[in-house]
């Protein structure tokens, strides 16, 4: 027998939902609105004119150089970003899962990181990377390697990758951690029984039993980095050296703020929700056919 929850009041459950509903509506419908509608005018010069342009927007981005090696760069940043944090997400998981001694100490240490905000994490990294007062910098610099990712666009790539990366390991770790708690033991100790080693163990047990935990994070991961790596790139690279780190989330706001080329940067706001959106539906649409719940 299915309980169903029931409420007095028929409108109670209505009010309940209406503070998310205009949220929704006023932070995340009425801009994507006045996105599409700016994507398709242009304004002239000094703004005080606005004209149709159709199409002509999306057609003068998809022709623009830089804006092609930013969707590349943008899916270079996000495919290391992502793989990084969640494999170091899980393992940092499996090894607290396994702690006794200090276990409480050693999760919140872990979970400390994700409370920085992404244009601080990006000045911390910042500091520790500059070349010219920097201690991981005098590290590199020590062992030979020429580091300077102010006129490197590989290093400041790979920089802001690994600032990213370790600002969503703390928020992978809890999920992966969550869902290490909620697999049986008897299970685990079942195949410990019939001589399977901790590696097949893990790989035939438990990381399956993870997959929903998994996919779930690679959904949010990938959104995450889209939209909320604003902050790293802004105050690590602002998005140089020569747009080596212009991802396009940078470059919408670039564009639209340092440009005012309002009509182009709508249309590339358009682009990347679209984009977005269609690796959200074919996540669910192909990877989830190997979750096992």
């Amino acid at each position: 027998m299915i309980k169903r929850a029931t409420f007095g009041n028929r409108g109670l459950p209505y009010a309940l939902l209406l503070p998310q509903v205009v949220i929704t509506l006023v932070f995340f419908f009425w801009p994507a609105g006045q996105a599409l509608v700016q994507s398709v005018l242009i304004e002239d010069a000094f703004g005080l004119k606005t004209s149709f342009a159709g199409l002509a927007n999306f057609e003068r981005v998809f022709a623009d150089e830089s804006y092609l090696k930013s969707l590349r760069t943008t899916a270079i940043f996000t495919a290391a970003s992502c793989l990084l944090s969640m494999s170091v997400a899980l393992l940092l998981a499996v090894m607290a899962d396994r702690i006794i001694r200090g276990a409480g100490a050693y999760k919140t240490l872990l979970i400390w990181p994700y409370a920085v905000a992404p244009a601080l994490a990006g000045v911390l990294w910042g500091f520790m990377f500059n070349p010219t007062i920097g201690v991981v910098a005098y590290v590199l610099q020590a062992f030979g390697i020429n580091w300077n990712y102010h006129v490197d666009g590989d290093q400041a790539l790979f920089l802001v990758t690994l600032a990213a990366a370790w600002k969503q390991v703390s928020y992978n770790f809890i999920f992966f951690l969550a869902g290490l708690a909620a697999i049986p033991r008897s299970v685990i100790e079942a195949a410990a029984i019939d001589g399977a080693g901790p590696a097949k163990r893990f790989w035939t047990i438990v990381f399956p039993l993870l997959s929903p935990t998994t996919f779930f994070l690679l959904v949010l991961n990938i959104v995450h980095l889209f939209f909320d790596s604003f902050g790293i790139v802004h105050a690590l690279t602002s998005g140089g050296p020569g747009g080596a780190t212009e991802i396009l989330v940078f470059k919408v706001w670039s564009d639209g703020s340092r440009g005012t080329d309002l009509g182009g940067s709508a249309a590339q706001s358009v682009v990347l929700m679209a984009i977005v959106i269609a690796l959200t539906v074919a996540q669910f649409r192909y990877i989830e056919r190997r979750v096992h719940y």
